[in-house]
This record gives structure tokens, C-alpha cells and sequence, in this order.
């Protein structure tokens, strides 16, 4: 009886105890992984036969920017822009221009709460210049990096102070809605977001995005408190077996409920990522000149790049334990 009585003890003190799914800054790995991988499926028939024939580098190193953001400082700010700080009319009052921007609140300031729409016009800019130097390299590498921070900037909590319920007692939902959801429900998503197409002005398309996302921030967090107000902590959470360690998870129940309470959102936002995705990397094509991309035939990555890649992945895994500073977990 004594240890029944001690396993029951042990159990209950885990909910509390056992660390909760891992940090999951941007969709986590399986998110931003499909959202690349299908965002290839809306290009045209000119850049479709290259991505394809690359297909497995621009799905793995979807996450490098996570990965960097270990290694570099810069990197963090990159990935969500905190709009509310800005106040109440942030999107009349924020400059759309990077540099008009700076001229009015600061480099510094700007750093200090994200600076995604910028960046993926950055992203978009280097892009082309790739494109336009036909440098397989810089093609794939940007190519990956840009689908991640256009994904990014489609999660409602990357454009909030709140990105992770610190505010309002709901701590964890960040990787909840970005990770355990589509972890769980993503087989069963329509990934068919039709063709990819020019975007005359990739700022404008960022801050649409932006803004679009942040619109559902209050749907994110008053949904999951009224689901958390139902539910007792051990039908809230379960345990999974995650490699060799067990994870303390947001429950399988608690996870459809709040995914039917939010109407699929997530799936509407993965989608919408992808088919942007895939316009911006067109839209940098067509500005670079529409290059054939034929004529790099089986042509592979470089060793240089290769190194490159293992060496990030190095930080990465003796920098997975270090605290990055800007929407931590």
C-alpha cells in the first residue's frame, strides 16, 4: 500500500516537475520542415524540377535559423516582432521602410522587439541577387532560411509581448499551438494551396502577414484560458515517450478541443505559409531575371557549404541548454 501510495505521489509531483515539451521558438522542426517541403509544389514548372531535385536540403535545413540562434545574437530578432509594444494603432504608426523605421525608434529599439517583416525583405532582396549570380549555394541557403521566416511570421504569438502566455498565467502555450498541434493533426491537412504568384512589393506582403497573425493573438490566448478552465491538470497533460526521455505534453483531448475551439487555425496559417513560401521565392526569381535553373543539372552543394552546415549543427548541439535572449521559452 505504501507504494502505491508513493508511485501516485511521484506521478502527480511529475505534472508539475517533468519538463514540458522541448522550446519550440517557430513552429518547431516539424512544422517548419512541411512548410517548406510543400511550399516546392506551388512552383512553376521552370523552378519546380531544381527545388524538387533539392528538396530534402531545403526540408532539412528549414530550422538552421533556430539552430543559429545559439551561435548568433543577431539572430533571435529576426524570427517575430513584438507589434504590440509599439501601441495600440502599431501598424499606422510603425514605418513600413526598415530605414524610416530605424530614424524613429532605433536600431537598437527595433532589435530590442523583432524585426521579421523587415528581414524577410532582406531575405527576399539576397535571394535574387542569388538567383542573378546563378550560385547554387546561396540559391538553397537563402531559399531555406527565407521559408522560415516567412513561416515565422504567420504564428499569431511571433507578433506579441505575450508570446508565451507569461502574461496571463498560461505559460507553454507557444509550443502548444505551434508544435503540439500540427505534431498531432497535420496528416490530416489539406496542403493543396494552388500556385505560386508574383508579389509586386514582398514589405507589403510581410506586414499583411503580420498583421494578419497578430488579429488572432487574442483568439489564441482567451480560447486556451477558457479550455484551461474546464479541464484538471492531469486531464490537461499527458506523458510520451520522446527518444529516451519521458515529456510532460499538452493531452491529446485537451489538444482537439482547443483546435476545434480555435476553428483549425493552425492549419490555416500553415497553409497560407506555404503558398507564400513558395510566391516569395518566385517573386525573387522573376526579379532576378527568370535564370534557367536547368543548367545546373545534378549539380550538388559544395563541400564549403557542406562544412558549413556541420559546423552550425555542431553549436547547435553543445548550445541546445544555452538561453537565448528574445521570445524564449
Amino acid at each position: 500500500m505504501k507504494k502505491v501510495f508513493l508511485v501516485l505521489i511521484a506521478l502527480a509531483l511529475a505534472f508539475f516537475f517533468i519538463p514540458s515539451q522541448e522550446p519550440a521558438y517557430s513552429w518547431g522542426f516539424f512544422a517548419h520542415k512541411k512548410i517548406n517541403r510543400m511550399a516546392i509544389f506551388t512552383l512553376p514548372s521552370e523552378m519546380m524540377g531544381f527545388y524538387k531535385q533539392h528538396i530534402e536540403y531545403i526540408t532539412e535545413h528549414a530550422v538552421d535559423p533556430d539552430k543559429r540562434r545559439y551561435a548568433n545574437e543577431d539572430e533571435a530578432p529576426r524570427h517575430y516582432i513584438d507589434i504590440d509594444h509599439y501601441g495600440e494603432y502599431a501598424f499606422d504608426s510603425v514605418p513600413k521602410f526598415w530605414k524610416n523605421a530605424v530614424k524613429k525608434y532605433s536600431e537598437d529599439t527595433l532589435k530590442a522587439y523583432g524585426i521579421v517583416p523587415w528581414h524577410i525583405e532582406k531575405m527576399v532582396y539576397r535571394l535574387t541577387e542569388a538567383f542573378k549570380q546563378e550560385n547554387l549555394d546561396l540559391i538553397l541557403h537563402y531559399s531555406a532560411d527565407l521559408g522560415h521566416y516567412i513561416a515565422d511570421s504567420h504564428v499569431p504569438l511571433h507578433t506579441t509581448e505575450n508570446y508565451n502566455g507569461q502574461m496571463t498565467n498560461q505559460k507553454g502555450i507557444h509550443g502548444f499551438w505551434e508544435s503540439r498541434i500540427p505534431e498531432m493533426k497535420s496528416d490530416g491537412y489539406d496542403y493543396f494551396v494552388g500556385k505560386a504568384k508574383y508579389i509586386d512589393k514582398p514589405i507589403n506582403k510581410a506586414w499583411e502577414t503580420v498583421k494578419a497573425s497578430h488579429a488572432a493573438v487574442d483568439s489564441v490566448l482567451k480560447f486556451e484560458a477558457a479550455l484551461n478552465a474546464k479541464y484538471s491538470p492531469d486531464k490537461k497533460y499527458s506523458f510520451e515517450n520522446r527518444g529516451a526521455t519521458l515529456m510532460k505534453v499538452y493531452s491529446k483531448e485537451y489538444t482537439e478541443d482547443y483546435d476545434k475551439m480555435i476553428a483549425g487555425m493552425v492549419e490555416r496559417r500553415m497553409r497560407t505559409a506555404i503558398i507564400t513560401v513558395g510566391s516569395l521565392w518566385y517573386t525573387a526569381w522573376v526579379n532576378a531575371g527568370k535564370p534557367d535553373l536547368n543548367r545546373f543539372g545534378s549539380k550538388e552543394v559544395s563541400d564549403s557549404l557542406k562544412k558549413a552546415n556541420a559546423a552550425e549543427e555542431e553549436l547547435w548541439k553543445t548550445g541546445k541548454t544555452k538561453v537565448v535572449k528574445g521570445h524564449d521559452d
